[in-house]
């Protein structure tokens, strides 16, 4: 019979311990798989709500915005400026407001960005700044990741945390790729919801070959209005919290650990990755590539490398587990140190020949990013107790998560001024050889100081 865990005000379980056996085996086990997969599904909302303004921006020329190329990678950089700095408060909101609390809010919230989204992109004139705010606003989705994240960690016993967090940050992070991949074909046609709204009238879109086609771009953002509702009921009526409760100073002790600021690196190294690479393929695509004759359609490929790196994510969570981490993390950054070198040979092209290795050495990234991402939330929990590697977990989240805004940063103000961006991977690559560097000494040799 299963056991019944009493609940203070309807929210707050009154006692847990899921390295207890018998409480895992007679109540825990059901309610964090329950938690992990209404989560979960809340955070492929995040991320696709995240990511929508990267799918949008490049159609946004062929509707009639008169944006220059560093206006757009600015617009999507706005989400990961916004993600990262979001992401530093919800690390801090998982144990003063609670699970239950924490993701039925954040879910709700993103229905602002989309609504704001689908009504302002209709309007070529709409001001400059206001794209940029709402592309702003878009950050709430990579803001939650560091609320839902160690959430989760705090359901599940230290021999599940690869696997429970690999699931839910890899199926989580399919929402870049769900984004990117459904764009191009939910914006060729009117929604029914759309024709309610009024929103049913379409766009004339101009491609590249000067042909014209009708486009309902708004749709982008709008169709995922009825999966947030759903997400917020289901997190409201399913969802508990666990009694782990501290206040914001309580919570700065991990800051006086080096192991904290050594693990943020790595999963800058590996998340940030995914993240910039994430919200600036498709704009690279678009920019390297577009001058050519029978260029590609971004879209077409950018959704192949999230893709790649959140089923990596999925799958090697349950190898952490069984492997360990750091070793993982290891083949994970001296894998990326090797992409980002072969990448730099091809992203200042001298004939479309050039682009199959140039996605294939892209995707390459993705994979051992993806990797990392799972292995680095395998080691976290093996370093810290419950309280601190959920803290660590969201810091150091939060930091990666400005990956979309250094890296589209950085990339358009190298290609203003050398007209490529091969110096950006050439810095890439050095910070991953540093990576590999302080994770085998740490973490992966023999007598590390906390073998992990």
């Amino acid at each position: 019979m299963a056991l019944r865990i009493p609940t203070k005000n309807g929210t707050w379980l009154e006692r847990w311990n899921p390295e207890d056996p018998q409480l895992w085996e007679a109540a825990g086990k059901a309610i964090a798989w329950r938690t992990l997969w209404i989560t979960t599904y809340n955070l492929t909302l995040s991320f696709i709500v995240w990511f929508m303004v990267s799918a949008i921006v490049v159609k946004l020329p062929g509707v009639g915005f008169k944006f220059t190329t560093t206006q757009l990678f600015w617009l999507t950089a706005m989400p990961g400026l916004a993600g990262g700095t979001l992401r530093i408060i919800w690390t801090f909101l998982p144990p003063i407001l609670g699970t239950r609390h924490l993701v039925t809010i954040s879910t709700a919230l993103l229905l602002i960005p989309v609504l704001g989204w689908s009504y302002a992109i209709q309007n070529p004139s709409t001001p400059y700044w206001v794209l940029l705010l709402l592309a702003f606003l878009a950050g709430i989705g990579g803001g939650n990741f560091s609320g839902f994240m160690p959430s989760t960690s705090y359901f599940f016993p230290k021999r599940l945390q690869g696997t429970a967090l690999g699931i839910q940050a890899g199926i989580g992070n399919f929402g870049v790729s769900v984004v990117q991949f459904l764009t191009p074909w939910v914006v060729g046609f009117a929604l029914f919801a759309s024709g309610i709204l009024r929103l049913d009238d379409p766009q004339s879109f101009s491609a590249a070959n000067g042909l014209s086609s009708p486009i309902w771009l708004h749709n982008a953002a709008l169709v995922w209005t009825l999966f947030i509702l759903i997400g917020v009921a289901l997190a409201w009526t399913y969802l508990k919290s666990v009694p782990v409760r501290a206040n914001f100073r309580e919570q700065f002790d991990i800051f006086r650990d080096k192991h904290t600021w050594i693990m943020t690196s790595l999963y800058i190294a590996t998340f940030g990755s995914f993240s910039g690479f994430s919200a600036v393929f498709a704009l690279l695509i678009r920019q390297l590539y577009g001058k050519f004759e029978g260029a590609p359609d971004p879209l077409a490929f950018a959704f192949l490398g999230p893709l790649v790196g959140s089923a990596l994510r999925v799958i090697f969570g349950p190898l952490a587990d069984r492997f360990g981490g750091a070793r993982l993390t290891q083949v994970s950054t001296l894998g990326m140190l090797l992409s980002a070198i072969g990448l730099s040979f091809y992203v200042n092209p001298v004939s479309l020949s050039q682009f199959p290795y140039f996605v294939g050495f892209m995707l390459a990234l993705f994979f051992f990013a993806g990797i990392g991402n799972a292995s680095t939330f395998k080691q976290m929990p093996m370093i810290f107790d419950p309280r601190r590697a959920g803290g660590v977990i969201g810091w150091t989240a939060a930091v990666a998560a400005y990956g979309p805004f250094i890296f589209s940063t950085l990339i358009a103000a190298i290609i203003a001024r050398t007209g490529h961006p091969t110096a950006f991977f050439y810095g890439v690559a050095v910070f991953y050889a540093l990576n590999a560097g302080l994770n085998w000494y740490f973490y992966a040799r023999k007598g590390a100081e906390k073998p992990c």
